[in-house]
């Protein structure tokens, strides 16, 4: 399975840290969150390095639907309810000044930027969306009622937010990477203090930044209970409908569309990692339902670190760690909030303020009602009895026949059938004594060698 975008870029090469080094501030992950911090502390004149244990781009950046937006589902009349209208209009502003600073950086990139309008619709419960665009007014945002939408099934209406905006998330990457100090193919083993000790040497620093997709350190901030990971799956069109926007189902469980070009893009299928779901099965049915001339050109899969609170965690690392710092939960809105971390982060290092800070602090209260089901997940992992266990926490591991891996239900790890450690937040392949090879079908896992 391929992206579209790792279909249609080219991205630029790096070389393997070789010795030891030092540096102001050590980026950890090069994924957009960690290339954006870079960009902005490099274009403040701070000394910094970026490493990645593979390549640039190369994790949940190149699986990305790549919507630039404020608008994250139906969260504002919530938002204002629970926490208040001020820190509602806090968030919208973050997002907001994130997608202004998109659109005064792709200026100079040849990254497909498009401004569109972005609408969450609903199926039934009209008045749900009337309470978020009350909600939105009450903060000062334009949001508009949109009764009529050009997607080929009825809906109750929709929330507009105007002139938001779609890029090519790996031609943006391939730009913003030009005169970066970047290693590739350079893994983190072990942080001791603020020292990294990598594949390729260590590396001194001041201060760091992990920006690793899920937390990679259990010691500290202990991200394994106020996260879970979601998996959603993606059908790239050609010959479908041209929309003009970005469309998404409000309830979580529907589908997301949007053009790039001619293809038509449409998500579905949302599931935590580990459980069932329904795959690519949605976004299927849709396209035959409506389209049967349709042409699937790629299809692909994609996860998210969801918190406890729907708010990303960005921030010191912990409150123990005063030089340690972390950019993660973004909650499928990875996009936008890597712009939102990138520039909290560096005005942070900088000793800007930040008005966003304590909105976006890891640090903050975990009493949430996620927590209970985080916690119960992880109990029955690994009270559950599986051979193939992860070796992030010990939690037992289910063969996923759709995409031939192994996944955690616990922290959303996941490894190819032979055993390599494809998505985090473990970071070491599974281990098993060597066996022979059986005779089996496409749904049959192997065993780890």
């Amino acid at each position: 399975m391929q992206s579209i975008w790792s279909r249609t870029a080219a991205l630029p090469r790096f070389e393997t840290l070789q010795g030891d080094t030092s540096v102001d501030v050590l980026i950890i992950g090069g994924g957009m969150a960690g290339l954006l911090c870079a960009h902005h502390l490099t274009k403040a004149g701070v000394d910094c390095l970026l490493v990645e244990a593979d390549r640039i781009g190369c994790g949940i950046t190149k699986n990305t639907t790549a919507k630039i937006t404020s608008q994250h589902g139906l969260i504002y009349a919530d938002m204002v309810r629970r926490q208040g209208a001020e820190a509602a209009r806090m968030y919208l502003q973050a997002n907001e000044a994130a997608l202004a600073a998109y659109r005064a950086l792709c200026r100079g990139i040849d990254c497909d930027f498009e401004e569109k309008d972005a609408y969450v619709y609903l199926l039934s419960d009209r008045q749900k969306i009337e309470r978020e665009v009350e909600a939105l007014q009450q903060i000062g945002y334009p949001a508009e009622f949109a009764e009529q939408l050009p997607l080929p099934f009825r809906t109750a209406g929709a929330v507009r937010f105007p002139s938001q905006a779609q890029f090519h998330p790996l031609k943006f990457v391939a730009g913003i990477a030009q005169g970066l100090r970047i290693c590739e193919h350079t893994k983190v083993r072990e942080l001791v203090g603020t020292t990294a000790v990598t594949s390729g040497g260590r590396i001194r620093a001041q201060k760091i930044i992990v920006a690793t997709h899920f937390p990679f350190l259990n010691k500290h901030g202990f991200y394994f209970v106020k996260m879970y990971q979601h998996r959603s799956y993606v059908l790239a069109l050609e010959d479908a409908a041209n929309f003009d926007g970005m469309y998404l189902d409000g309830s979580g469980q529907g589908l997301s569309l949007r053009q790039s070009g001619e293809v038509l893009l449409v998500g579905s299928g949302a599931h935590r990692t580990g459980k069932k779901g329904t795959d690519w099965q949605d976004a299927e049915r849709f396209a035959e339902l409506y389209y049967p001339g349709a042409r699937e050109i790629c299809r692909w899969a994609t996860q998210d670190c969801m918190t406890l609170d729907g708010m990303p965690y960005i921030g010191r690392y912990a409150k123990n760690t005063p030089d340690l710092y972390v950019a993660t939960g973004f909650n499928k809105w990875g996009m936008t909030s890597s712009m939102v971390a990138a520039q909290l982060l560096t005005d942070t290092i900088l000793g800007k303020e930040n008005a966003a800070r304590a909105l976006f602090d890891p640090s903050r209260s975990v009493l949430q009602p996620q927590l209970a089901a985080n916690l119960g997940a992880a109990v029955l992992g690994l009270i559950t009895p599986q051979t193939k266990r992860c070796p992030h926490m010990g939690c037992a591991l289910k063969w996923n026949a759709q995409e031939h891996s192994w996944d955690c239900s616990c922290h959303g790890s996941r490894f190819s059938a032979c055993g390599e450690v494809i998505d985090n937040p473990a970071t070491a392949d599974l281990k098993s004594a060597p066996q022979k090879q059986k005779t089996r079908t496409s749904h049959t896992p192997p065993d780890p060698a």
